[in-house]
């Protein structure tokens, strides 16, 4: 008897905190699209971590020796980084400014079709990816997608789901306390698929449209025609596609069609920051 009420206390301990964590998140805003995000974690603690990651990741990878690929890796970069910090004041979040410390890498492996930017801004990519980029344009079409997952604050928040969605299993794992094994593993199972199902993946994929969004105004304001992301993402998708790409509700990103259609609606705004050089 004492075993079951210490159990329900444990229980009703940590579905409190789980609460007071989602509360707490509700401040957290993406810019443009003006959602409300879950983001509890401290950002510049999100920062830390992520430096030690990239300088992880630069130590074991093999860097770009070809200048040409790195110089122009970095004066694309330098220029959506510019854009990125005006489109922060512009939004009202220059006191995240102090957050991002841009540098832009080149890592030489062909076969990873791939670039990332970290919170902080700490960019890499991946020399796989430039023959889909094809110029300037392609590439800032990237740099300013991936810097748009750092602006709209995804890491943190899927960071914050992980956490909020364990705590979560960690309540279920006690009310289910009294259940047989055989129960307490069918339960358990159910929910780590709704978790992925109903939240983690369908957030990831709104991630995925966040940063198209926001990645067309920065780009624009950089000076890069935003129409040429159709082309670009077409020759990512045609990529994907060699792949077997699964199910839209089973993918962390758009279907190809979702994507371009989502494009093609918010090309307008971009092209409104967009000047003819």
């Amino acid at each position: 008897m004492t075993g079951n009420k210490k159990s329900c206390f444990s229980g009703h301990c940590l579905l409190f905190i789980l609460l007071a964590l989602s509360m707490a998140a509700g401040c957290a805003q993406v810019p443009i699209t003006e959602r409300r995000g879950l983001q509890f974690i401290p950002e510049s603690n999100l920062t830390s971590m992520s430096l030690v990651e990239y300088d992880k990741i630069l130590r074991e990878s093999k860097l770009s020796s070809d200048k040409e690929e790195v110089d122009t890796v970095r004066r694309v970069g330098n220029r959506i980084a510019s854009a990125a910090d005006d489109f922060l004041r512009d939004a009202g979040m220059q006191e995240d400014l102090k957050n991002y410390h841009w540098e832009f890498n080149v890592i030489d492996d062909d076969k990873m079709v791939n670039a990332w930017c970290m919170p902080g801004g700490k960019v890499a990519v991946y020399t796989g990816i430039l023959p889909y980029t094809k110029d300037e344009t392609g590439l800032a079409t990237v740099m300013a997608h991936e810097v748009g997952h750092a602006i709209a604050k995804h890491g943190n928040e899927r960071m914050s789901q992980g956490v909020l969605a364990a705590i979560g299993g960690i309540v279920l794992s006690v009310a289910l306390f009294n259940q047989s094994t055989g129960n307490r593993n069918i339960y358990m199972a159910a929910y780590g698929a709704g978790a992925s199902l109903g939240v983690l993946l369908p957030y990831s994929r709104l991630h995925e449209s966040e940063a198209d969004r926001i990645g067309l105004m920065i780009m624009a304001r950089a000076g890069y025609d935003p129409r040429e992301a159709i082309p670009f993402w077409e020759r990512m998708n045609s990529q994907a596609e060699k792949g077997r790409r699964p199910p839209e509700f089973l993918s962390t990103h758009p279907a190809p069609s979702s994507r371009i259609a989502d494009i093609q609606k918010y090309m307008p705004d971009a092209l409104s920051y967009y000047k003819t050089p």
